[in-house]
């Protein structure tokens, strides 16, 4: 396969038609490596732009490669590129900022306006047999982190940028609102971080036994409101709402103590309302995260230190043939977490 002039690919090429196509094998810039893709996991984004086919102002105008979460090992590098690295297992970080506009240069290339990102409109993403990227955005997996793990970087690095951005700190209290795979990865993130009691709450009573079984309070939010839920817990400092549901942003928010911050995770609504007296009252701090920067190091760390936990987010694996069962799984299974295509089967 790694000497063909083809390669794979699951191609969206409507709205809810996914198709597996023979593109031109890629051929690698000076800069860049030619990874052979072995795992990639299914983001909501992906499922979002096969059911709809846009998510904001992102509309998918063309045939889409789509998928973001890749891991795999160099095949062949650029010309500028050290030829040692071939062979090497990489977990890919899928987007590829300019490096030279302010906000690059100010260490928030997350924010780059060129940025170019796998699975974005226009922009092909890693499900492919082999993909080309730039060498730098590469990243060298440890020794015993499998392939599904190391895909797992990319939403474990959500978890990460937000944690930073809501300034989880050794002792913090923490909420998380949304069970799914980038809420339990962000709780993950925040203990790491040194979080001192991190809860997270759903209605899904599966993902909520996952959630105790890691280790955090599980609140279950089904027949409750939020803060019956808490009981008489300690009011949570940092909320991480990685559901993208209104009523659980507004819940989170009265949630928090005074001066508390929160950070918008999950992608819902375009707008929605927010409890502005609480906000000032309280002097709340709301933020959003778009993507992350500089989180490709501290993921594959604690990865590599991981107890074997977050295997359990991992509950379907696919070829590429079953793209569109692995986009679906989630909606169609309520034990369904985090899918795993693996192209080269």
């Amino acid at each position: 396969m790694t000497g063909a002039e083809t390669v794979r690919a699951a191609v969206l090429t409507g709205v809810g038609s996914v198709e597996v196509q023979e593109r031109p094998r890629p051929v690698p810039r000076p800069d860049e490596v030619l990874v052979e893709v072995l795992s990639v996991g299914v983001c909501g984004s992906d499922t979002h732009y096969y059911e709809h086919g846009r998510i904001g102002s992102f509309v998918v105008e063309d045939q889409l490669v789509l998928g973001h979460e890749a891991s795999g090992r160099i095949v062949q590098v650029g010309a500028d590129v050290d030829p040692a690295r071939v062979g090497e297992r990489v977990s890919i970080e899928p987007g590829v900022p300019c490096r030279t506009c302010e906000q690059c240069l100010a260490g928030r290339y997350n924010l780059c306006p060129r940025m170019v990102f796998h699975a974005t409109p226009p922009v092909d993403g890693s499900l492919v047999e082999i993909v080309s990227h730039h060498h730098a955005f590469v990243h060298p997996v440890p020794d015993g982190v499998d392939d599904d793990a190391a895909a797992l970087a990319e939403p474990l690095s959500v978890g990460i940028w937000a944690c930073r951005k809501g300034g989880v700190r050794l002792g913090s209290r923490v909420l998380v609102t949304g069970a799914g795979p980038v809420g339990i990865l962000s709780a993950y993130a925040a203990r790491a971080a040194g979080a001192a009691w991190v809860a997270v709450a759903d209605v899904n009573p599966h993902r909520l036994a996952v959630v105790e079984r890691m280790g955090f309070v599980a609140l279950d939010v089904s027949a409750a409101p939020l803060d019956e839920a808490l009981g008489g817990a300690r009011e949570p400092e940092v909320l991480l709402e990685c559901s993208g549901h209104e009523g659980s942003t507004v819940a989170g928010l009265h949630a928090l103590a005074r001066a508390g911050r929160a950070v918008l995770v999950g992608m819902g609504s375009d707008e929605m309302p927010l409890p502005v007296a609480a906000l000032q009252e309280r002097e709340l701090v709301l933020t959003g995260v778009f993507r992350y920067a500089n989180t490709w190091p501290t993921a594959l760390g604690l990865l590599a230190h991981d107890d074997g936990s977050l295997a359990a987010l991992v509950t379907g694996h696919f070829d590429l043939e079953h793209t569109a069962d692995a986009l679906t799984a989630a909606g169609r299974d309520p034990r369904a977490m985090k899918s795993m295509i693996h192209p080269g089967r």
